[in-house]
C-alpha cells in the first residue's frame, strides 16, 4: 500500500491504490485462494494500521489516502 501510495506521489483514492495494488500484484493475488477474495479488505486494514503508526493522514470517507511525510 505505502509503495502504491509513493508510485501516486503520496495521496490517492482507494480505486487508484487498489488499481496500483492490482496491477503490481494480479497474478499473486490470482493465485492465491484467500487473498483473491480478501485482498481489498486488507488493503483497508492496512490503511487503518498506518493510520494508527502515524503513517497515514486521518481522512473522511471520500478523501483520497495520504501519506503523511
Amino acid at each position: 500500500m505505502v509503495e502504491a501510495l509513493q508510485e501516486l506521489g503520496g495521496a490517492g483514492s482507494v480505486l487508484d491504490v487498489s488499481k496500483v495494488v492490482w496491477r503490481r500484484h494480479r497474478a499473486e493475488l490470482e493465485s492465491s485462494d484467500r487473498l483473491l477474495y480478501t485482498w481489498q479488505y486488507d488493503l483497508r486494514w492496512a490503511a487503518t494500521k498506518l493510520r494508527r503508526e502515524g503513517r497515514l493522514a486521518e481522512n473522511a470517507r471520500n478523501e483520497p489516502w495520504a501519506l503523511i511525510d
